[in-house]
């Protein structure tokens, strides 16, 4: 669906407002600041959409009694999708820093890339003292989604086969996701109240199953036939999105209570969900026909590739061309300049790297 491919366009553009609001000390700015902050969403919404698409061929086949999806061939298509220009990103964003440094940069060494080139940075104790690298900051997530692939045949076994019995029970599936997404605010009560857990765990896939489990529901939504609106569903989301902005989220700066993660990351997973939600539980609409238009679904079919190369952009520009301390400029300057600079690599990137196998799904662009 072309409005699927265009959301994802609109997710990498609100992840590259984020760092560059970061990046120029916008996010001091007061409430405005904290806006900038939660246009991290497009994290969440690309999750959400993992979720979906990449849940529904099993939802599709416990539907009509069919074979599930065959592993050998999920997991080629996987790594065929992100590996390649992943792999050409860290490389090249290493050899960069060999010459280019603004600040610390504790990953960049030969532990830490070996830790990047295989997406295991952030299993540590404490991520921004030991692999955290200035122009890779941004795969924490990436290191998340895949490990989301990695579990999802195991998930969908749990849920299909184990709790539903091998049947379509469409009601306790949904239950089981339920079930699944309460994991993340478990898991986080126990990362923020505890001493249970390293700091950095707050960042692995626990932390963020409800977010995929979201795009998930909606998979087996879809095949109830469930409406939903983008009339009520958006403006539902936005203002969700300003509540997300004040303290109750979570600080910019200074430390959270316990209870401002959890509430975030549900803020974050319901916003998500409620963004995709009208695409594929809906009729076309103006919402569909705005994602869907040429110029989103162009910017979507390279969103990883913008996604995989904006942070080290950014900060070359930001030190060595435009040099500006961090935190100062402009940041409608620096959003500007990086996509100018991003977009034509971001393509180039793609053209090298991307093999389409055939018919394939595609959620990574953040």
């Amino acid at each position: 669906m072309a409005a699927l491919t265009g959301l994802r366009a609109v997710a990498a553009l609100l992840v590259v407002g984020t760092h560059a609001a970061f990046a120029t000390g916008f996010l001091g700015h007061g409430y405005l600041g904290q806006i900038g902050a939660r246009l991290e969403i497009g994290v969440p919404i690309f999750f959400a959409l993992s979720g979906y698409l990449l849940f529904r061929p099993w939802v599709s086949a416990a539907e009509s009694g069919t074979s599930s999806p065959r592993l050998a061939r999920y997991a080629r298509h996987r790594a065929r999708r992100v590996l390649p220009g992943y792999l050409v990103t860290v490389l090249a964003t290493f050899a960069i820093y060999t010459v280019f440094t603004v600040g610390d940069s504790p990953g960049q060494s030969w532990a830490g890339l070996l830790r990047y080139l295989t997406l295991t940075q952030i299993y540590t104790d404490n991520f921004v003292l030991t692999y955290l690298h200035p122009g890779l900051s941004q795969m924490w997530s990436l290191a998340v989604e895949v490990s989301f692939y990695a579990a999802l045949p195991l998930l969908a076994h749990l849920l299909l086969t184990v709790l539903c019995r091998g049947r379509w029970q469409p009601e306790v599936l949904l239950a089981g996701l339920f079930g699944l997404a309460m994991i993340s605010p478990l898991w986080l009560i126990v990362v923020h109240s505890t001493d249970l857990l390293p700091s950095a765990a707050g960042m692995w896939l626990p932390a963020h199953l409800s977010w995929f489990a979201g795009g998930m529901a909606l998979a087996v939504l879809q095949r109830l036939g469930v409406r939903c609106r983008a009339i009520v569903a958006l403006p539902l989301a936005v203002g969700l999105y300003l509540l997300a902005s004040t303290e109750i989220a979570g600080h910019i700066t200074g430390p959270d209570t316990w209870w401002q993660p959890l509430a975030k990351a549900v803020l974050y997973g319901v916003i998500a969900t409620l963004a995709l939600a009208p695409l594929v539980l809906g009729n076309p609409g103006a919402y569909a026909r705005v994602l869907g238009s040429r110029p989103l679904v162009w910017l979507g079919e390279i969103s990883y590739e913008i996604f995989l190369l904006h942070v080290v952009i950014l900060a070359v520009l930001m030190g060595a061309v435009l040099r500006w301390p961090l935190f100062t400029g402009s940041t409608v300057g620096l959003y500007l300049a990086t996509l100018a600079v991003t977009v034509p690599l971001a393509l180039l990137l793609r053209r090298l790297t991307h093999r389409p196998p055939g018919p394939q799904i595609c959620t990574k662009g953040a």
